[in-house]
C-alpha cells in the first residue's frame, strides 16, 4: 500500500489519473459507448507523438554535430509513427463500423506517401465524428502530457540522460501493449452493449496500465551513460 501510494507522489501521476478520469463523466453523462473511449485513447497516440518529437528536437546530444542527424531521424520518426497511428486508426473505425470506405481518394497519392495520406484521412475522418466535448478530453490529454514533458524532460533532466536512439522507439512499447489491453478490454464491452460498469472497468484497466507503463518508460529513459 506504501509502494502504491508513493507513485502518487510523482506530480504527473496525479495529473495522469485526474485526466484519465474524464471517460467516466462521458459515461454517466454524454451516453459514451465503447467507440468514444478507445476513439479518445487514439487520439492520446497523437499527443505522445507531438511531444515525443518535441523531445527529438530538444534532446541534447554528446557532440553538436550529432544535431545534424536530427534532420534526418525526426523527419523518419514522423512518418514511421503517423504510418502506425493511421493503420491503428483505420483499423479502430473499421472495428467499430464505422464507414471507412472514403479514406482514400480517387487517386492515392504516390509510393509510400500513401501512408502520409491514410494519416491526413483519418485525422480528418476522426474529426468529422468527434463532438464538442470530447475536444475538452482531448485537450485535457494534451495538457496532461505536455505537464509530464516539462517535468521528466527539463525538471528531471532527461534532455541530459536520454539519447534519440531511447527517443526513436519510446513510445511504441507503451501503446502497443496499452491498446491491445483496450480492445482486447473493449470487445465484451461492444457484446454486452456497452455497459456503464463494464465501461468503468475499462477506464480503470487503462488507467493502471498507463501508470505502469509510465513509470516504466521514464525509469529506461533516463537511464543511459553519458
Amino acid at each position: 500500500m506504501e509502494r502504491i501510494l508513493a507513485y502518487f507522489k510523482d506530480p504527473p501521476i496525479v495529473v495522469l489519473v485526474l485526466v484519465n478520469l474524464l471517460p467516466l463523466y462521458g459515461v454517466f453523462f454524454l451516453n459514451w459507448d465503447a467507440f468514444w473511449i478507445v476513439l479518445l485513447y487514439w487520439t492520446e497516440n497523437i499527443i505522445l507523438g507531438f511531444y515525443n518529437i518535441l523531445r527529438m528536437a530538444l534532446v541534447n546530444v554528446k557532440y553538436p554535430a550529432a544535431n545534424i542527424g536530427k534532420f534526418f531521424m525526426i523527419p523518419f520518426f514522423a512518418f514511421h509513427y503517423g504510418a502506425f497511428c493511421a493503420g491503428h486508426g483505420l483499423f479502430i473505425l473499421a472495428l467499430f463500423k464505422k464507414d471507412v470506405g472514403r479514406l482514400f481518394g480517387n487517386e492515392s497519392w504516390p509510393f509510400l506517401l500513401v501512408f502520409v495520406e491514410l494519416f491526413v484521412n483519418v485525422i480528418k475522418k476522426v474529426a468529422d465524428l468527434i463532438t464538442p466535448e470530447m475536444y475538452y478530453a482531448i485537450v485535457s490529454l494534451f495538457i496532461s502530457h505536455g505537464f509530464s514533458f516539462v517535468y521528466n524532460f527539463f525538471i528531471k533532466d532527461e534532455r541530459n540522460n536520454t539519447d534519440m536512439k531511447k527517443l526513436m522507439t519510446a513510445p511504441y512499447t507503451r501503446i502497443v501493449i496499452l491498446h491491445i489491453a483496450i480492445i482486447a478490454g473493449a470487445f465484451p464491452v461492444m457484446i454486452l452493449g456497452s455497459p456503464a460498469y463494464l465501461l468503468v472497468v475499462l477506464v480503470i484497466l487503462k488507467i493502471i496500465i498507463d501508470i505502469y507503463l509510465h513509470l516504466k518508460e521514464h525509469k529506461k529513459l533516463r537511464l543511459i551513460d553519458k
